[in-house]
């Protein structure tokens, strides 16, 4: 790794492959330089020390999230091939990641309740279940490429239990979700953008089907037929408050279009950052033994603070886009009005005014792990954290229990996804030994 002393700032460009592949360095010169840094020749803006993104998120109002795409826009002829796709399948309509209060809090209270406390209990015992079968798939001795063997299939898994699809669709769950995410943060070809489009209306035929097979079915018909009440059919029950041109309030339901986008959000939401973080998670625990023994000697004790010193680190979203309605500064930054800022969850993460000198290592035992914004903080605040956490919480505790040991494979070569804003290693290749037994 680079000394900071050395890193250019000049011509720096967020989208750059080699920037992507280690941009910590970036972020902590960036806050040792400025507030907020402006991208040379653009309006973007980025914004890395904790301090002065905490307000941002909190002033919904100056800072919009209404950003539109996460990524660089199409032109030319494939312009009008996307619209033709798009065509095939229902509007991308903003509900929750691209609106502001009070839109997006309507929206965010049709799935809030399928994430309260009582529920995520309900699923420790499915997702334990998902755990100790992916961890019996593994070589008792050998090498396994960690993110197909397990941290992709978990979140996925999970996912589906959520929304009730069946085992045999996991495949295109994970096909629609990269779909979903290609251009996020990243460059990509124009086949590639056509082909995500079409993933995407695949995707919503699908949903749609179960959707309308869920319209017109009350608690009583879905238990006389064998469906549990699940979030799909919530989402089609649910009413939310809407307003006439003349400003009358009244309640309505969710449009097709509109549950779609829900769900599509959740799908990525569910799964993708989740994957990444555990990847970095197992690959920070490889190349510390002293904190995989230490998780090892009491897994059930210490596999939170693990999970949330991983959150930290690894901050699989790096950071989100914001609009400037009105000219405004940050921290003595004047940014106009039309600008768009980077709110860098990354570099607040391992900010040392926050997280002390040793900002950049894993140290499960911080006291002040609660000040990290790996899922956000406010209104967008990351509605899956809490499934996330059970997630990963049970993941190192039963990894924790039914490892022997944990290496790193010399056929790591530790590239990372080409986008700056979900960060996630393309694979990591671990020698694993797995306890002889059954699952605990």
């Amino acid at each position: 790794m680079t000394d900071r002393a050395a890193v250019d700032l000049t011509g720096f460009n967020p989208f750059n492959p080699a920037v992507q592949q280690c941009p910590h360095l970036y972020y902590r010169a960036m806050q040792e330089q400025t507030p907020a840094f402006r991208v040379e020749g653009t309006n973007l803006y980025m914004v890395t020390r904790h301090e002065s993104i905490t307000p941002i998120l909190r002033d919904t109002h100056t800072f919009s999230s209404k950003f539109g795409s996460a990524g660089d826009m199409p032109s030319g002829d494939v312009v009008d091939r996307l619209r033709a796709v798009i065509a095939t399948g229902w509007p991308q309509v903003p509900t929750m990641l691209t609106i502001d209060p009070p839109q997006q809090t309507r929206y965010r209270g049709t799935v809030a309740p399928f994430f309260t406390p009582r529920r995520m209990a309900e699923l420790r015992g499915p997702v334990t279940e998902i755990v100790n079968r992916l961890i019996d798939a593994m070589p008792t001795n050998g090498v396994c490429n960690f993110v197909k063997a397990f941290a992709e299939p978990l979140p996925i898994e999970a996912i589906a239990h959520v929304l009730n699809v069946p085992a045999d669709r996991l495949a295109d769950f994970k096909r629609w979700s990269d779909d979903s995410i290609a251009n996020i943060g990243s460059v990509i070809t124009d086949e590639r953008r056509i082909e995500a489009a079409e993933g995407i209306v695949e995707f919503q035929h699908y949903f749609a089907e179960q959707i309308e097979r869920r319209r017109g079915k009350d608690d009583e018909t879905s238990q006389a037929d064998g469906e549990p009440r699940d979030l799909m059919s919530e989402l089609v029950h649910a009413q939310i408050d809407d307003f006439d041109d003349d400003g009358a309030e009244s309640r309505r339901a969710l449009t097709m279009a509109e549950i779609l986008s829900i769900l599509q959000q959740l799908l990525v939401a569910g799964n993708e950052t989740t994957t990444k973080a555990l990847t970095e998670g197992m690959m920070l625990l490889a190349q510390h033994p002293e904190q995989w023994a230490l998780l090892q000697a009491d897994p059930a004790g210490r596999a939170a603070a693990v999970t949330e010193e991983v959150l930290r680190l690894s901050t699989p979203t790096q950071g989100m886009f914001r609009v400037v309605t009105a000219d405004t500064d940050i921290d003595g930054v004047p940014v106009p009005a039309g600008s768009r800022v980077i709110v860098v969850y990354a570099g607040a993460n391992r900010d040392p005014a926050v997280w002390g000198d040793d900002a950049d290592a894993f140290n499960p035992d911080r006291p002040n792990m609660k000040d990290h914004l790996a899922f956000g903080k406010g209104a967008h605040f990351c509605l899956g954290a809490p499934l996330s956490r059970v997630e990963m919480q049970v993941a190192f505790e039963l990894l924790a229990r039914r490892l022997r040991g944990v290496s790193l494979a010399e056929t790591n070569d530790f590239v990372y996804h080409p986008s700056f804003v979900l960060r996630g290693l393309v694979k990591l290749d671990v020698h694993v030994q797995v306890l002889e037994g059954a699952a605990p």
